[in-house]
């Protein structure tokens, strides 16, 4: 059994009609054995496992080991730019499996990919000008901190 230390939202930085045939291929693409995620809720809210939470995925690297990776599909908008474009069924199903997941998995932190950005100034946090990428596109940690 992982030490499941880390619970972590991601976009897929996508388009929002992108269904898991999508997000496999992608991955194929990229030349991955595993897919990049545990989870991922497509807009009509629909959520489906693509590893199991024992597997290793491909979320954020040097921490993959230790963490379950969940996602939206969406995260752009028409020009490609990072925005929170997730729809009302994507953010009840995110809230559920992610109540779900914490049960599970009750020290585990929940936070946003870009959360694991360097943290350049010392400030103790990842400020918008830190982080390598915007992804989830929200405030992952303060949207989940009461789950």
């Amino acid at each position: 059994m992982r030490n499941i230390k880390y619970i972590i939202i991601h976009c897929t930085a996508s388009s929002q009609r992108w269904g898991v045939k999508e997000l496999n291929d992608e991955f194929r693409r990229k030349g991955w054995k595993n897919p990049g995620y545990h989870y991922v809720v497509e807009a009509q809210g629909v959520i489906h496992q693509l590893a199991e939470d024992r597997d290793v995925t491909n979320g954020v690297q040097g921490y993959n080991q230790n963490a379950i990776n969940v996602a939206y599909i969406g995260g752009i908008d028409l020009t490609g730019k990072p925005k929170d474009n997730r729809t009302d069924a994507q953010k009840d199903a995110l809230r559920r499996l992610l109540s779900l997941l914490k049960r599970r998995y009750s020290d585990a932190v929940i936070q946003g990919h870009r959360d694991f950005s360097p943290d350049k100034n010392g400030n103790g946090i990842a400020d918008p000008q830190e982080w390598i990428k915007a992804c989830p596109c929200f405030n992952a940690k303060e949207e989940y901190k009461n789950l």
